[in-house]
């Protein structure tokens, strides 16, 4: 849990959930998996079960703690719609985020079926996000779901991205994210498959924000395209 965050698009990490499985190709190198890793074997008590999927309910009033507005990453260890976390479980996460609405929350998932599944019986105020990550043309999929869902703001986490995207679904999306793969194993991204995503965003007056080029030292290759840094967020791009 941090009051701050080293993920540029967000300001803070709340993880009522930690642990989960792979899904797709998205998953091959989770940084999460690795960081539960690492935390296990130094005795963190949370990740005493490593990876596996653990509700955390002890840390579901964190959120209240923050009385400055803060933009919060929900689950950057897990996926709140995971199978294996009930849906009153689910339900006690968005009761907390509805009485915390000095911040915003974002979510993120690939189980995008069960996202359409639940998302009827949740209660989305405005100040949550809601978001489907998006590392292939085939992940497109997800979106359909995604925009099924009555949040305010949905968004795309294309991210890693693995391949071109020539056809991006953006109607009913108000942003998207872009970045590469890093840590070991890192696969490489084409220079091509970005400028294919911000020239889609660009038509479709979507905000673009790219949060890296990443590979195995993402801080040695950066994260500006056309020599320029975009942090562009909902609501805020210049017509």
């Amino acid at each position: 849990m941090a009051n701050h965050s080293p993920i540029e698009w967000t300001e803070a990490i709340w993880n009522p959930v930690t642990g989960c499985t792979k899904v797709s190709q998205g998953c091959k190198h989770c940084y999460a998996e690795r960081m539960a890793g690492r935390l296990q074997a130094m005795g963190v008590a949370r990740y005493r079960d490593g990876f596996q999927v653990t509700l955390q309910p002890d840390t579901l009033a964190l959120p209240k703690t923050w009385r400055r507005p803060k933009r919060i990453f929900v689950n950057s260890m897990s996926d709140l719609f995971h199978p294996e976390v009930p849906l009153d479980y689910i339900q006690q996460v968005f009761a907390v985020m509805h009485q915390c609405p000095q911040h915003t929350f974002q979510i993120l998932t690939k189980r995008h079926e069960r996202l359409a599944e639940l998302a009827p019986l949740l209660n989305w105020t405005p100040n949550i996000w809601m978001g489907v990550s998006v590392e292939n043309q085939e992940a497109t999929v997800r979106i359909a779901a995604l925009t099924t869902t009555p949040a305010i703001i949905r968004f795309l986490s294309v991210e890693p991205l693995l391949g071109a995207i020539p056809e991006l679904p953006l109607e009913g999306v108000h942003w998207v994210i872009v970045g590469g793969e890093s840590g070991p194993g890192a696969r490489p991204m084409g220079t091509e498959w970005v400028e294919e995503i911000y020239t889609q965003c660009r038509e479709n007056k979507v905000p673009f924000f790219f949060k890296q080029w990443g590979g195995v030292r993402k801080d040695r290759t950066g994260r500006t395209l056309h020599e320029t840094t975009y942090d562009e967020m909902p609501l805020t791009l210049a017509e």
